[in-house]
């Protein structure tokens, strides 16, 4: 199914309306609605929602009223037919892999040539993720180094107790802690008192590598 309508979700006008020409540029005089602010852009997914409108959002991460992350998780959660790409400044790990964790099928930075920015997006027709050069660089010297290291020893792989593991596995599918929460019908202290023993046992300190760890125990 081809792209039919757009989603801009950037805070800075210039740059919100540069996104919309990119987009245009990229998929023809689709229907594109822009926001500065995640309730803007929440309230337009509420109105779509159940559309089946194959739609493309480009999504910045520094928001005022919250971060893109958020979006990118709520998108995944519901609304399938939405594929979220963030556009941002930010080319270190941390960012990156929250957005990867969440759920983004795509990551490019702002300062690039607007036609390469349209040369990305059109991937995503060809069912190629758009990465920036330097983002796709990362994540390949990211999983290198991953490999690279020692393997945990077998007894590490059952340090987690079941309940643990269930809460892990919420993390890496981008369920933000009060949605854990509300699945596994516990208190949203109880689970962040979970994800707090979860980042310790595990050596970690974020939510991309809690995604990535889940990913090793084959728990997504």
């Amino acid at each position: 199914m081809p792209v039919s309508r757009g989603l801009v979700v950037e805070d800075q006008t210039g740059t919100r309306e540069w996104l919309v020409t990119v987009l245009k540029s990229a998929f023809g005089e689709i229907d594109i609605a822009a926001y500065g602010d995640l309730a803007g852009a929440k309230g337009y997914l509420a109105a779509m929602r159940g559309s089946g409108v194959r739609t493309i959002a480009l999504i910045d991460l520094a928001l005022p009223d919250g971060s893109g992350v958020d979006l990118i998780g709520a998108i995944v959660q519901d609304h399938p037919e939405v594929i979220p790409v963030v556009v941002s400044i930010y080319d270190d790990e941390a960012h990156l892999f929250d957005a990867v964790a969440a759920g983004a099928q795509g990551y490019l930075l702002k300062d690039q040539q607007p036609e390469t920015l349209v040369r990305r997006l059109m991937e995503i027709e060809k069912g190629e993720p758009p990465l920036s050069p330097s983002i796709a660089r990362r994540i390949l010297a990211h999983f290198q180094k991953s490999q690279a290291a020692p393997e945990a020893a077998p007894l590490e792989e059952s340090a987690l107790t079941g309940r643990e593991t269930e809460v892990l596995g919420l993390l890496a599918r981008g369920l933000r802690i009060s949605d854990a929460a509300a699945q596994l019908g516990l208190t949203r202290h109880t689970v962040a008192g979970y994800v707090k023993i979860i980042y310790s046992k595990l050596n970690i300190a974020s939510r991309a590598e809690a995604a990535l760890e889940a990913r090793r125990r084959g728990l997504v």
